[in-house]
């Protein structure tokens, strides 16, 4: 609390009053402080349940529909300590599309990725490239490039989107522009980017690092593959198995502001607790566990989602006899940009 006296406070206000016909301030005894000694959050971490969230998707998908050049058909993952979006820095949204539908095309500048959680059939093309969808699949849609979605399969499709909006408004850089047809042109070449560095070991001569990724489809059975060859090495003391994705021209996070990775959680793993800035969102990709956020427990099982305050201590563990699979999103790369990144570990 501030050391003013009653005397000075009111003069305070009358100061304020003044100031406040020229559109300037000064500091007021109620105002909260500016600095505090670590970040006090609003936004709260959650867990959602896949129980709670399927018959919820399965009656958006009923009742919603995907009109043309309107919006997607999302269930948002909203963080009730905040007015809107799941962190302070990005949106999490679950979307369902059905057989025949198409997502049409449009762009914008905020950047945006979806993972495969149920289904296969749809094909989304971002930029005239065009890839097919499948269940635990990463696609990214880099900021400003066209990109729409058309389901082709049999059954419904699930998978979650995540696009950086709260960051792009706090800037103030919000650009949106549909396309003039349901979808664009497909190249004569589709997966081109996939050609050329798909491969996650090598690439063409010459190729130069790139700010913003080539690539932009990563199919599951190579991340598993990685995944599982990474399990013998050494356990992360926090994360035991994990490996992240990147941008395959230099080594670096595959989104600019957005990063994602893949975990496996071996049977019997006790992690290290810890805590840093910057948010994170979990998706269970299979098996069972339980993250102590603070004080509170999160039993997780598959489909099931959590996010992360920033600043909050924060622990998993596997006391099941099967391993367990976790998909994660976080905003670390803006953080570490902008060297705003810290975190701190306990025994």
């Amino acid at each position: 609390m501030d050391n003013i006296s009653e005397e000075s406070a009111a003069r305070r206000r009358e100061l304020k009053e003044h100031l406040a016909r020229f559109n300037c301030r000064v500091h007021q005894a109620g105002d909260p402080p500016f600095f505090t000694r670590e970040p006090k959050p609003d936004m709260q971490s959650v867990h959602w349940r896949w129980s709670d969230l399927q018959p919820l998707l399965e009656r958006i998908g009923h009742e919603v529909d995907l009109a043309a050049a309107g919006p997607r058909r999302t269930l948002r993952l909203h963080n009730p300590g905040l007015a809107v979006g799941t962190t302070h820095t990005f949106w999490g949204s679950i979307q369902v599309i059905l057989p025949g539908e198409v997502a049409t095309a449009h762009r914008h500048s905020a950047s945006a990725l979806r993972f495969i959680m149920k289904g296969q059939g749809a094909w989304t093309t971002v930029e005239g490239e065009c890839y097919p969808m499948a269940e635990g699949d990463l696609v990214l849609t880099p900021a400003w490039t066209w990109h729409d979605h058309v389901h082709k399969g049999d059954e419904p499709m699930v998978w979650l989107d995540v696009l950086d909006i709260s960051l792009m408004k706090s800037m103030e850089a919000t650009f949106f522009e549909p396309y003039a047809g349901d979808v664009q042109p497909v190249h004569t070449l589709p997966d081109s980017s996939w050609r050329a560095f798909g491969s996650g070991l090598m690439r063409p001569p010459g190729a130069k690092p790139a700010t913003v990724n080539p690539l932009l489809a990563y199919p599951f059975g190579m991340a598993e593959t990685a995944l599982n060859a990474a399990a013998g090495l050494p356990a992360d003391p926090c994360d035991d198995v994990i490996l992240e994705y990147q941008n395959p021209t230099d080594g670096s996070p595959a989104m600019r502001t957005l990063g994602m990775q893949l975990q496996l959680l071996r049977a019997g793993f006790n992690g290290q607790r810890r805590r840093h800035t910057g948010s994170k969102l979990y998706y269970v990709v299979r098996g069972q566990g339980v993250t102590t956020v603070e004080q509170e427990r999160y039993e997780w099982s598959q489909g099931d989602f959590m996010v992360i305050a920033p600043w909050a201590w924060h622990q998993h563990q596997n006391n099941t006899s099967q391993d367990a699979m976790l998909w994660q999103v976080n905003d670390l790369p803006t953080l570490k940009l902008l060297h705003y990144f810290r975190e701190e570990f306990q025994p």
